[in-house]
């Protein structure tokens, strides 16, 4: 099962030391705490999500320096409509002025934008953004990073279903051929193949929820959640949760050898 960080703050853990040869290849991020980030310093939540988004560039950076190759960041949820009107506007025009400033930096470290969740449902300004970003970095072979923007891992996985049923009702595919391959072809995570599954999922902010978030891909996922709001997320942040990451003994369901 699942082994639980242990929630002190990493972010005061001085020269943490990491293994090279096993960082993580997936590492994905629900990005928590943005608003009671700013509420605590007596702003507004939407500067919150603006410091946020820095965060963003910096851990995009540092996660593209240590070898990640796949970051994926939990940015809008299927739920998150359900937010003041306000809110919900802000963060649909996040995409756009975050794409506009950092493409430039992310091809500049040949990192590729990569998008999964409803993308046809958000505004058409929004739209632009992420299709522009995606088509600019297109040729870049580095680390790839994946936003989930109005995405839900219920909704995908009920679509997932439809798409194999539909297959099975065409004749392309019939049901005793239907394992977890299929699956895993069927999900908006199929593109990031070989390193569709997570390997370390990192929540912020000290809430001990998946919120609907990658339900299928960490089902042998190391879980760490940090008391760490996301606007004070740092790559020595990071590091440590890597580093916490690299101390267990990941079994898939067997046991060690030597035990």
């Amino acid at each position: 099962m699942f082994a639980f960080f242990n929630k002190k703050d990493p972010a005061d853990m001085d020269d943490v030391q990491l293994d090279t040869n096993r960082i993580p290849a997936h590492i994905a991020v629900i990005m928590d705490g943005n608003g009671r980030w700013a509420k605590s310093r007596h702003l507004p939540r939407i500067a919150g999500h603006k410091e946020g988004m820095n965060t963003v560039k910096k851990i995009t950076i540092a996660a593209s320096d240590l070898g990640v190759k796949v970051l994926t960041l939990y940015a809008f949820s299927t739920e998150n409509w359900k937010r003041p009107t306000d809110e919900v506007n802000y963060l649909m025009q996040l995409p756009v002025s975050f794409f506009d400033t950092f493409v430039p930096d992310l091809i500049k470290n040949n990192v590729q934008v990569q998008v999964m969740g409803y993308v046809d449902k958000l505004p058409a300004a929004t739209q632009t953004a992420v299709n522009n970003a995606i088509e600019e970095t297109k040729d870049c072979d580095g680390m790839v990073l994946n936003f989930a923007l109005n995405y839900g891992s219920r909704a995908e996985i009920v679509t997932g279903v439809q798409k194999i049923a539909q297959q099975v009702a065409d004749g392309q595919l019939t049901v005793d051929e239907i394992d977890d391959t299929t699956v895993d072809a069927a999900l908006m995570t199929a593109s990031l193949a070989p390193y569709s599954d997570p390997d370390l999922l990192i929540r912020t902010s000290g809430e001990e929820r998946i919120s609907n978030f990658l339900m299928w891909q960490i089902a042998y996922s190391e879980l760490v959640f940090t008391d760490v709001k996301w606007p004070d997320f740092t790559a020595a942040t990071l590091k440590a949760c890597i580093a916490d990451y690299q101390s267990r003994d990941r079994r898939f369901g067997g046991i060690a050898d030597n035990k």
